[in-house]
């Protein structure tokens, strides 16, 4: 079954696994790094951001180490099974991307800011795999949570995908999708904060060389509404 048509294709609603009503596993509750709460609800003000770029344990890292971050956890996202367990996201079978869930203050970091960082850590280019790494669950994938983060990742998916191409790279295959039709289901523990449990594990995160400029006020909402423009691609 792990290596069945669906590592790179996903499955309708019908060949997918039936899962189950709750997580057959507990999930830790407290950020190993930040020390926050894991599950929310969330303190007021803070904001929630889905991203999928390849697998999860590099992915994670990468988010918590900017400034603002209030807490982040891994899980399954953008597929149909309910509850799904690892074994079942790695077999193709339930449809999920490995994803990373971001709380932030956006008076400290805006969104546009979570984005940059997205596109700059791994390959969007790559479809159904990262690297090394080939299955559906290592897709490219954003999932909003409200119309404004609709509108500012399709804007960026358009800059970046210009940069891209400027530099010799294929189309991206990022899907952009709302997240109240998609919900996210936490990882087990062990995968929660893996690289900092596991300094010396495997990350597998590696962008394209491709950089974005960091984003400003003094752009956001007018020549470039997501606050980013292509930045020459250094050395």
């Amino acid at each position: 079954m792990l290596f069945s048509r669906f590592k790179t294709q996903l499955p309708t609603p019908e060949e997918a696994l039936e899962g189950r009503p709750e997580r057959a596993f507990a999930v830790p509750d407290r950020h190993t790094v930040l020390g926050n709460p894991l599950l929310g609800p969330y303190p007021d003000g803070l904001e929630v951001a889905d991203f999928g770029l390849g697998c999860f344990w590099g992915a994670e890292r990468k988010f918590w180490q900017v400034e603002g971050v209030w807490t982040t956890l891994v899980g399954y996202q953008g597929g149909h099974t309910p509850n799904p367990t690892y074994e079942e996201v790695c077999s193709g079978h339930t449809g999920h991307t490995e994803a990373v869930r971001v709380v932030y203050d956006p008076a400290v970091v805006p969104y546009t800011s979570l984005l940059k960082l997205f596109w700059e850590s791994h390959d969007p280019t790559q479809g159904f795999r990262q690297g090394n790494d080939v299955g559906t669950q290592y897709r490219s994938a954003i999932y909003t949570h409200s119309p404004a983060q609709q509108q500012a990742a399709e804007a960026s998916r358009t800059t970046y995908r210009t940069a891209l191409h400027t530099t010799g790279h294929g189309d991206i295959t990022t899907e952009i999708l709302p997240a109240d039709t998609r919900p996210f289901y936490p990882a087990e523990g062990y995968h929660q904060q893996y690289l900092d449990k596991n300094p010396a594990g495997y990350c597998g995160i590696g962008g394209t060389g491709v950089k974005l400029s960091t984003p400003s006020e003094t752009n956001w909402g007018r020549s470039c509404p997501t606050g980013i423009v292509p930045a020459p691609n250094e050395d």
